[in-house]
């Protein structure tokens, strides 16, 4: 108890001090308050890409490997890579299924955009995929209602499909979808189950479409394949997209080596697919990050250095300013520790009160980032505590040389300063 309550009379002068310089405090405090809320807000900003790269990692699937066929635009471009290259086929479904070693699951894709759907949909037409059994266990989905179509439904080309979520309440509201039909095109298929809402990505990410996996008609491959007919057939490749599963401590990375040289080998270097590797978009992504997230960090501690100079710069003026009051304390018997330990109490003070509003002003600043430039933004506990603890860090180091000055006066001059 008398440890602390020896620093109770320096926590009063400091108080006091700031109380009677509101402006000048206050003016000292803002390097401080704008240096810690850059680091919240930025530290927030990183945290939130740190946060949406993992659920889109998630959403891929990191033990993934997505073979996306690049579709030719026009009839030129079309002739010039079918001179190489088949283009995207089940020829190399098959190649990579026989020679890739450590594969747990693989499907091709067929996708359509549907020229009429019935009943009419209430937002955006959904978009039909043509896929195996697999692709349920490939990508993790879950069901809400209803089953997946199984191998028996795909090798009799059954006119069935399962919804996703979004898909379901565009076309068929929000009663339960199991069991009616939707029209496509001109082909009756019967709902025979509902997948859970999936997370989606925001943007185009190496080669992959963005494309509302929620909005989705997903039937099997064979009823895809023979029941619907592609009036633009001639630009397109057989099937349009692979996707693979490696086994569990298989290196994804390691694999997709392997099947994009089989590929380019098929293919001649035609240059019209592209094999997209989650675990390695994730490696790539966290390099990325680290980089920002560095140079972020370099903006805002600037403005910290700069508070910090300006604490000091003040400190060594309220010296200047109260050298006799200095004097008075030495000649009363206040050892040279206990002059250091006021104004480095008053600098503390400084940092500790400018911090502390920097930290609104960083959990404000990265709310209004969040809303005027739609970036997801996180402030965690660990940017703040990061944030606080450098800034009584900076008030620290930055007051211990004026409080050293102050300390050194001489009691007799420091009486005589006017």
């Amino acid at each position: 108890m008398s440890l602390f309550s020896g620093f109770i009379p320096e926590l009063i002068m400091g108080f006091e001090s700031l109380v009677a310089h509101k402006l000048r405090s206050l003016l000292t405090m803002l390097g401080m308050i704008f240096g810690v809320g850059a680091v919240v807000a930025m530290l927030a900003i990183t945290a939130g890409a740190q946060k949406e790269m993992m659920a889109y990692i998630d959403l891929l699937g990191v033990n993934n490997i997505i073979i996306e066929a690049k579709e030719s635009v026009d009839r030129n471009e079309l002739q010039e890579r079918r001179s190489k290259s088949p283009g995207l086929t089940f020829r190399d479904f098959r190649a990579i299924r026989e020679n890739v070693q450590g594969l747990e699951a693989l499907t091709p894709r067929k996708r359509f955009k549907p020229l009429k759907v019935l009943p009419k949909p209430s937002q955006e037409t959904p978009l039909l995929i043509g896929v195996q059994p697999t692709f349920l266990e490939i990508n993790s989905l879950r069901m809400v209602e209803g089953r997946f179509f199984d191998s028996e439904d795909d090798a009799r080309s059954a006119p069935v499909c399962v919804l996703g979520e979004a898909a379901k309440v565009n076309l068929l509201g929000y009663e339960p979808a199991a069991g009616k039909y939707v029209k496509v095109n001109d082909t009756w298929l019967q709902v025979i189950g509902v997948l859970a809402q999936q997370a989606t990505a925001d943007s185009d990410v190496e080669g992959l479409e963005v494309v509302d996996r929620n909005n989705l008609i997903i039937a099997p491959l064979n009823t895809v394949m023979r029941r619907f007919e592609d009036n633009n057939s001639y630009l397109k490749d057989e099937i349009d997209g692979i996707y693979v599963k490696v086994n569990q401590g298989t290196d994804s990375v390691d694999t997709a080596s392997v099947v994009t040289a089989i590929l380019a080998t098929t293919h001649k270097d035609a240059g019209d697919f592209n094999v997209v590797v989650p675990a390695g978009l994730l490696e790539q992504k966290r390099r990325t990050q680290f980089t920002f997230k560095v140079v972020m960090i370099c903006i805002a501690g600037i403005s910290l250095l700069v508070g910090g100079i300006g604490i000091m710069n003040i400190m060594l003026a309220t010296v200047l300013e109260r050298t006799r009051e200095i004097g008075i304390r030495r000649a009363i018997g206040a050892r040279q520790a206990d002059i250091i330990r006021q104004f480095l109490t008053e600098a503390i003070m400084i940092s500790i009160l400018g911090g502390l509003i920097g930290i609104l002003f960083g959990f404000t600043l990265s709310q209004v980032i969040a809303k005027a430039a739609g970036w997801s933004t996180v402030v965690t506990a660990t940017s703040i505590g990061v944030a606080f603890g450098v800034s009584v860090g900076i008030g620290l180091l930055f007051g211990i040389y004026p409080a050293m000055q102050a300390a050194k006066l001489d009691p007799i001059e420091a009486i005589r300063y006017e």
